[in-house]
């Protein structure tokens, strides 16, 4: 019996397609800025930040390593576009990346927390149990500073293909082979293809391009630059995935290395004990909490996602067969689904 292996097009490739110039869409925010934080923290220093929409339900998205805000438009557009009257959607760049500052000082998922409220706070998100909060990754570790900070702030928290802490689940040597090869240089080919086989399972990424695209009806959603309506679709999901990712790494002012390892150094450390969980459990309330993760997750595998349940005991606690590190992009209509579903319970328990 023989084993077809896919083959996925190369950078060159990728860029030559039409669809190309279309992989990030030109969704409008309502509002952005460059918010000063961390003032006698290291900074100041400017945190870049949009918000989709304009509705009564506050929805904070937070991304993970070397994640840009475009990394989430797949429900940016969702929530802040098409249901823009529904909610109001924060988006960030984290310190080390995108349109933030990079400042080179020590980086740590309470700090990164720490400016996230300055953003909140500018934005007078500051009432009780306002707000949902979503984070992937070390999104998530950000997500649950957070919460331990400011648990009375918290209307939902939804942890995403994140951990308490990162620990070695491999043996010593495979443990140390992953290390080392995550921070070798590689050609942006090997990068690419590197970072899709890590976060997604091969059989989605083979498969044909299932992103939802926006159309001229999307609320706040400009045409394409250059050629104009439509969006293109790629063939594959790899090679929509390959073109974000291009396109993040190609843009040297966003994607600096120093940031980048900087932001590896605070996901690192990041560390919530068993007790500090509980408390979170206790005082955000576990039926406002979802835990996701995926039995296929190669960035951070799975035992992490069953302590976090273990220890938080979340209304929600859900382990997917076969899913992947960003479940955003791998089932995202399915995603979005839960996350209404988890904002729903949110104001319906806080009263509204």
């Amino acid at each position: 019996m023989t084993t077809t292996v896919a083959t996925f097009p190369s950078v060159d490739e990728v860029v030559k397609t039409d669809a190309f110039p279309t992989a990030i869409w030109r969704l409008e925010p309502h509002q952005e800025g460059m918010q000063p934080v961390a003032a006698g923290r290291g900074g100041p220093f400017k945190i870049h930040w949009e918000v989709h929409g304009y509705g009564p339900v506050k929805l904070v998205l937070i991304g993970g390593l070397g994640v840009v805000k475009s990394s989430w438009q797949r429900q940016t557009m969702h929530f802040g576009h098409l249901h823009g009257d529904r909610y109001s959607v924060l988006i960030i760049d984290n310190r080390g990346i995108g349109r933030s500052d990079k400042p080179l000082i020590r980086y740590s998922t309470s700090a990164m927390a720490a400016d996230l409220f300055e953003v909140l706070d500018h934005l007078e998100w500051t009432q009780e149990r306002q707000l949902h909060i979503c984070g992937i990754s070390m999104g998530g570790m950000i997500a649950q500073e957070l919460a331990y900070a400011a648990p009375q702030r918290i209307a939902s928290l939804n942890l995403i293909c994140t951990a308490a802490a990162i620990e070695n689940t491999t043996s010593f040597s495979e443990n140390l082979i992953n290390r080392i090869t995550l921070l070798l240089p590689k050609s942006l080919d090997r990068t690419v293809a590197y970072t899709a086989g890590n976060i997604f399972p091969a059989e989605w990424l083979a498969a044909p391009d299932d992103a939802v695209l926006p159309s001229p009806a999307t609320p706040r959603c400009l045409a394409p630059e250059g050629g104009g309506w439509p969006y293109g679709r790629f063939g594959s999901n790899y090679a929509r995935f390959a073109a974000q990712e291009i396109t993040k790494q190609r843009d040297v002012q966003g994607f600096a290395k120093a940031g980048f390892l900087l932001q590896v150094i605070a996901a690192g450390w990041h560390h919530k004990s068993a007790a500090q969980l509980r408390e979170i459990g206790d005082k955000v309330g576990r039926e406002r909490i979802l835990v996701l993760h995926g039995t296929a997750d190669k960035i951070i595998p799975v035992p992490h996602g069953r302590k976090l349940i273990e220890y938080l005991q979340p209304g929600r606690g859900i382990v997917v067969d076969g899913m992947g590190h960003a479940p955003i992009a791998e089932r995202t209509p399915w995603f979005n689904e839960l996350l209404t579903e988890m904002c729903a319970t949110g104001e319906r328990l806080s009263g509204r």
